[in-house]
């Protein structure tokens, strides 16, 4: 599941080493983000100085998840996270516990980034690790090149649906053509070929 975070509460109980990639992960997907707890990473005091989230040093309070969209019980107090998960539930709010699969609505994914690809790998939160060493080898299979495809294949896209002139069918299958192995290694060779020979700037 890929949720659309821009502009939407999110909360993090809990800043220290457990917690801090998880906030990552909600900046980096344009929440707005709210951390709680008393003491946190000097990386989370970071972000919190460049107004990148917003801190309260202090302990969770229940009434913390008014308005939220989604929370993160990431303490190193069991109880309090099952109060977060608890409070959560009790008022529908999507809930992840770290480590803690039962009080999990939702689990963080490994992701691949590449421009607006994004390559997602899960084990319900049974083994993070594995994730992770599966991530690093899908790193290298798609290398950031995929970024400007992935961003040419929707200009191309966009060039067919206005193409008032073709059948469904027919752009169904110019599609998938574009989207080939074989269109993406021409798409590399040009790429190469334009870096090894930069056009002279006008004037010169």
């Amino acid at each position: 599941m890929f949720l659309k975070l821009q502009g939407r509460s999110c909360l993090v109980v809990g800043g220290g080493t457990t917690g801090e990639p998880k906030i990552a992960s909600l900046i980096q997907a344009g929440g707005d983000v709210t951390v709680i707890a008393p003491e946190i990473t000097q990386r989370v005091k970071s972000w919190a100085a460049e107004s990148r989230i917003s801190w309260k040093a202090r302990f969770f309070a229940d009434v913390d998840l008014e308005g939220c969209f989604l929370v993160i019980g990431a303490t190193n107090d069991a109880q309090v996270n099952e109060r977060v998960f608890r409070q959560a539930e009790a008022r529908g709010i999507l809930c992840n516990v770290v480590d803690d699969p039962p009080r999990c609505d939702f689990y963080y994914p490994a992701v691949v980034r590449r421009g607006a690809l994004q390559i997602a790998i899960s084990t319900g939160g049974f083994s993070p690790a594995l994730a992770q060493r599966l991530r690093r080898k899908l790193e290298r299979q798609f290398g950031p090149e995929y970024a400007d495809w992935v961003a040419q294949l929707g200009r191309d896209r966009d060039g067919l649906r206005s193409n008032r002139n073709l059948s469904a069918e027919r752009r169904r299958r110019m599609l998938h053509k574009q989207a080939s192995a074989s269109e993406f290694r021409r798409f590399v060779a040009k790429r190469r070929q334009a870096m090894q020979n930069p056009e002279v700037p006008n004037g010169w």
